[in-house]
């Protein structure tokens, strides 16, 4: 027999399903999307600043640097923004060699897999990454250590690169992503078109000149 509450009702795995819920929605959905999300942009800011610790190698520091940059910019922009906000952004070539750029917000529905804590470890390390790296820029230039400057551009280059494209998400990206398709498939539908008629004038032409 199952216990009664009070008010006489059964209480099975329904009853807990608030405290389950409210407990849930505290941990991480996605733990390992959540990890890597922070797991390459915060090592190459240790690596960066304690390099000359591990190895006297100024090209080593710097390879292994911008491994970590460029293996953050992917995950974070294929596959870390995808999973814990349903955001997503990319580049897209068209048949006439034009480029679109696509940014996809998926509705909130779509989205109730993440939780809160994952939004806001995703915003706050998007966010607060990009600004040590900007004191990094400033720091290179008054202690003079300008071998270390192009590095520190490109870990601002990669981080603002994504930075702005989530942004740009989660501020408007439906919209947008709607009319760059729709203009897409016209200006597409409109190039076939006239490639049709050029083909269908010069078939006429070549008809007419063959029976002449």
């Amino acid at each position: 027999l199952r216990p009664s509450r009070p008010g006489g009702g059964a209480a099975g795995p329904a009853a807990a399903d608030p405290l389950c819920l409210g407990c849930s929605a505290l941990f991480s959905r996605h733990p390992l999307a959540t990890f890597f999300h922070l797991f390459f942009r915060v090592s190459a800011i240790v690596t960066y600043l304690f390099c000359d610790w591990f190895s006297n190698s100024f090209v080593a520091c710097f390879v292994t640097i911008l491994l970590l940059l460029s293996f953050d910019f992917w995950s974070v922009k294929n596959v870390t923004g995808r999973l814990l906000v349903g955001l997503r952004w990319w580049n897209q070539i068209d048949e006439d060699g034009k480029s679109h750029w696509i940014f996809e917000a998926k509705r909130v529905s779509t989205i109730a897999a993440s939780t809160e804590v994952e939004a806001r470890i995703f915003w706050l390390g998007l966010i607060i990454c990009p600004v040590i790296w900007t004191m990094f820029f400033f720091s290179t230039l008054f202690s003079l250590k300008l071998k270390w400057l192009a590095l520190v551009i490109a870990g601002i280059s990669l981080q603002t690169a994504n930075l702005y494209g989530y942004i740009h998400c989660k501020l408007g990206g439906q919209k947008s992503i709607s009319r760059i398709t729709s203009s897409f498939f016209v200006t597409a539908d409109v190039s076939k078109r006239q490639t049709r008629r050029i083909s269908e004038n010069c078939i006429e032409e070549h008809g007419n000149t063959a029976s002449r």
